[in-house]
């Protein structure tokens, strides 16, 4: 290491020392790990420091977000300095060495991007990171109803953007099988057809987990953070398996942050709303409701017909329509099992050779069909009273006691009692882990207050039979 302003080398490497230090007390341990930790001093020439990143997604990164603090502090600490230069420290490959890149902090007050021929090519997402695409799963076949209209919508918006990012994050949510996947597949095929230079990377949370901790074991998180963060696209495919996972989550944070920041597109899934994401941080619920969240609802009948309609179209099968009509109105959980009750009448007319009629679509889907008699549960029930009454649905399970709230949890749990053979113990767990006697005191409240409160008797009824 040389210097020319003066100070022994000694001086200059705790000069560097004081400075590390700094930056970890002002942006914090994660932050400083993240990003500041593999800054190396490389030189000090006359009146300017060189400082080295082993990568270029990194040098870039340091360049737009801590430039003017660095050079800041380095004129602090010596008079001497000037300015302050980044580049990527120089690699021994078998091939030769990896090209330097210098570029000084005074070029950092205006904003740095990178259009020469090959930019973050080494960055290019690894092919074995990305799931693959379900060519079935298309805007083309997904059928549009009442109850997905917003997500196919902003699905569509966000895929047919060229240059602007339309919401971000766009979170769709909603139960199993409703659609959430093919939606995703969908923008991925849109954005490939539309905009092939686009790098895009779909992948479910447990491998984006997996690849995490993957990283960790082998000492290779800045491969890891160059990987995801330097993408155009990024789809993440239920979310809600990183809950309770706080390494991830806190890796996922710094990648939300970083994608944002450089507006890239982010799209996620989940089976819940953000704020109703139970062993989710604060701040990654916040972060996740950022943009549009979209909610995918239970298909109706309408919809329902529409699909099978689409799908025996689709495949040029003739089929008598009072079986759809009748697969429509019983099989009523998911999408994907009413597509599978299809399939499973065709298959079983093709094998043994005969038509399809009302009677064989009765006796080949039996156990489904009994399977799918109506059900309620006290997700639903929650669900439909926090709506009616205008509270969250995790004010269904929060300790929060204000009437505003404990009433209509009172009303949920009295509905739980009367339309499901659950046991006062099971209902106190959905709510909160409450007790067997809490839940008995809000059976007697409501019990009580039906026969004083004409309003409340009213709301109670209108409620029992939108769930009915």
């Amino acid at each position: 290491m040389t210097s020319g302003s003066g100070a022994s080398a000694m001086t200059d490497t705790e000069n560097w020392d004081r400075i590390r230090e700094k930056l970890r007390a002002e942006y914090g341990e994660a932050t400083f790990n993240s990003w500041l930790k593999n800054i190396e001093l490389d030189k000090i020439d006359g009146d300017t420091v060189s400082l080295t990143l082993p990568t270029r997604f990194l040098r870039d990164w340091v360049l737009n977000n801590y430039a003017n603090r660095l050079r800041q502090l380095w004129c602090a600490a010596d008079g001497a300095i000037k300015s302050v230069n980044l580049r990527v420290k120089p690699l021994d490959r078998k091939n030769g060495v990896a090209q330097k890149t210098s570029i000084g902090l005074a070029e950092a007050t205006e904003p740095f991007t990178d259009k020469a021929p090959g930019a973050f090519e080494a960055a290019s997402p690894d092919p074995s990171l990305m799931a693959p695409l379900d060519p079935r799963f298309t805007f083309d076949n997904f059928v549009v109803g009442k109850s997905n209209e917003l997500a196919h919508a902003a699905a569509r918006r966000v895929a047919e953007a060229k240059d602007s990012v339309p919401f971000n994050p766009l979170y769709l949510y909603g139960g199993v099988g409703l659609g959430k996947t093919h939606l995703m597949h969908a923008i991925g095929h849109a954005i490939a057809a539309n905009s092939p230079k686009k790098k895009v990377l779909y992948l479910s949370a447990e491998k984006f987990m997996y690849r995490f901790i993957r990283a960790l074991r082998y000492k290779d998180t800045m491969n890891f953070k160059e990987q995801f963060r330097s993408v155009d696209v990024l789809m993440i495919d239920d979310v809600q398996f990183i809950a309770g996972k706080d390494s991830t989550q806190e890796e996922f944070f710094h990648t939300f942050n970083a994608l944002v920041d450089q507006n890239h597109q982010i799209i996620i899934s989940g089976d819940r709303s953000p704020t109703d994401l139970e062993g989710m941080e604060e701040r990654m619920r916040s972060r996740l409701g950022w943009g549009l969240v979209a909610d995918i609802h239970p298909t109706d009948y309408e919809l329902r017909l529409g699909i099978l309609q689409s799908k025996v179209e689709q495949g040029k099968i003739e089929i008598d329509p009072r079986i759809l009509e009748f697969l429509a109105h019983r099989i009523t959980s998911n999408v994907r099992e009413l597509e599978g009750a299809l399939n499973r009448v065709l298959a079983y007319s093709d094998l043994v050779g005969r038509a399809v009629t009302l009677e064989s679509t009765q006796e080949v889907l039996r156990d489904l069909l009994r399977a799918n008699d109506r059900r309620i549960t006290i997700e639903e029930i929650q669900k439909k009273v926090a709506e009616h009454f205008n509270i969250r649905m995790s004010d269904m399970h929060s300790a929060r006691r204000a009437r505003a709230v404990a009433r209509p949890r009172q009303v949920a749990m009295y509905l739980a009692k009367q339309l499901t053979s659950r046991s006062l113990p099971e209902i106190g767990r959905k709510f909160g882990g409450r007790d067997h006697t809490t839940v008995m005191h809000a059976l007697r409240k409501i019990d009580e207050l039906r026969q004083q409160d004409i309003a409340l008797s009213e709301d109670i009824e209108l409620l029992r039979r939108m769930l009915e």
